[in-house]
């Protein structure tokens, strides 16, 4: 597909019901790393698409490249060296242009989610933005609490977090040096004082541990797949079924025993 820096490569991943070739289904978007869309990330998203999901995963770094990077320090760092250079106008129309294209699709319900790992749990937040999405789901987020993503900085993620209207899931390894304890608090903080439907979640685990490859020693299987069904109760729940317009605020529970 085309986005507005060029053309861009999206993977689709759709569920098959025989006997029923106009089934729809809610849409999710699969944002990579920085390795663009490698064997675990389109791995991951076809574990969305099996429970009932069609979904896209688009080539973040379409502009240097079609292909997945190696998990190397070359692909390391072509990698880091793009997510800088990129324009954070150019992360936002292709987030646009891929949630205009899942939509569009004649299997989507239109009802639609974002997911993503390292850089893709920051633009996964960011799509959030769009009120078309109405739930997020963001495993160890990079770059939200220090405002570097992209070109020129700094970032203003955070500082539009009230312009979220779906229900966020976030998740972060305690033992993550890319997002440091204080980075997580200043996540935390922002998002519940603009009071952003919140499930938060700190695992004891290091950073991309739910890449289901072992280059770098990280990957844990079970925690992922706990990790994954706290996000599939999340999805479930607000793409998975229709339950009108959200209206008013929840209120809060009384307390009793």
């Amino acid at each position: 597909m085309w986005a507005s820096t060029g053309p861009m490569r999206v993977d689709l991943v759709s569920p098959r019901v025989p006997g029923y070739p106009k089934a729809k289904f809610p849409g999710v978007v699969v944002f990579s790393e920085i390795y663009n869309a490698t064997g675990p990330v389109l791995r991951y998203a076809e574990l969305i698409a099996s429970h009932g999901y069609v979904v896209v995963a688009p080539c973040v770094f379409h502009e240097w490249g079609q292909a997945a990077l190696p998990y190397d320090t070359e692909g390391t760092d072509k990698g880091n060296a793009y997510k800088k250079d990129k324009l954070l106008t150019a992360y936002d129309s292709d987030s646009t242009a891929t949630l205009d294209f899942l939509i569009s699709l004649p299997n989507c319900t239109g009802r639609v989610a974002s997911t993503g790992m390292c850089l893709g749990g920051h633009l996964a937040l960011r799509c959030a933005l769009d009120p078309r999405v109405l739930a997020a789901c963001c495993f160890f987020a990079t770059d939200v609490h220090s405002g570097t993503l992209g070109s020129p900085g700094p970032s203003d993620t955070l500082e539009r977090a009230d312009e979220i209207r779906g229900e966020l899931i976030m998740i972060h390894g305690i033992q993550d040096t890319h997002v440091d304890r204080a980075g997580r608090e200043k996540i935390r903080a922002r998002l519940m004082d603009v009071g952003v439907p919140l499930t938060w979640m700190e695992v004891q685990a290091n950073h991309a541990f739910i890449r289901d490859e072992l280059s770098k020693g990280r990957f844990d299987g079970a925690l992922t797949r706990n990790c994954v069904s706290f996000m599939f109760e999340v999805f479930d729940r607000t793409i998975g079924r229709d339950l009108g317009p959200r209206e008013g605020k929840i209120e809060a529970a009384p307390h009793v025993c």
